[in-house]
């Protein structure tokens, strides 16, 4: 059977032949390779038989089936395809670009600390107060307990539940702490 492929090698139908008798089983060896990729599993499959198409002479080897020598084109592909993939960056769509704001656009800048502002507005007097003096003053624990007048333990508890608050005001932002910190009273 495969000296009756090796004479028409260039020839369509012994290369649509190969593909009948060989392709599923080695498109699904191909998907067991990419993790179920059906995408990168069949260009595995089409350049694996282009392979064949240019080399007439695997069709004279001295076995009796091409499969196994397509099994080592396919497998040897996918591991070159998946050394290549990882020997580069990773690649982004523009969704990401598209949703990324402009550093130099100062609205967003502005809409975050508006909310902020109003977040922190919303808290009660004594929270704010905590808040104000640990994330805009820079105060320490210990100094702002001294500066409000209560024990440290307080101001800890009352900065916990302060950040608590403005995380359920600010459901957007994925940093509550980093963007108290960046944003101005």
């Amino acid at each position: 059977m495969a000296t009756a492929i090796a004479s028409a090698t260039t020839d369509e139908r012994a290369l649509v032949e190969l593909q009948r008798q060989h392709g599923p089983a080695l498109l699904t060896f191909l998907q067991g390779l990419t993790y179920g990729d059906q995408q990168r599993a069949e260009d595995l499959l089409q350049e694996t038989l282009v392979r064949a198409w240019q080399h007439p002479e695997a069709f004279d080897g001295p076995y009796e089936s091409m499969r196994p020598w397509l099994f080592t084109v396919g497998r040897r592909l996918a591991i070159d395809a998946r050394r290549s993939r990882l020997a580069r960056p990773t690649e982004i769509g523009d969704g990401v670009l598209a949703t990324t704001p402009d550093p130099a656009d100062l609205t967003e800048t502005t809409v975050a600390v508006l909310d902020v502002r109003a977040a922190v507005g919303s808290l009660s007097p004594e929270h704010r107060a905590v808040l104000i003096r640990l994330y805009f003053q820079g105060l320490n624990v210990n100094e702002t307990a001294q500066s409000l007048g209560i024990p440290a333990g307080t101001v800890k508890s009352r900065s916990y539940y302060a950040l608590r608050a403005l995380a359920r005001c600010l459901p957007g932002y994925s940093r509550p702490r980093a963007a108290l910190a960046h944003q101005s009273a």
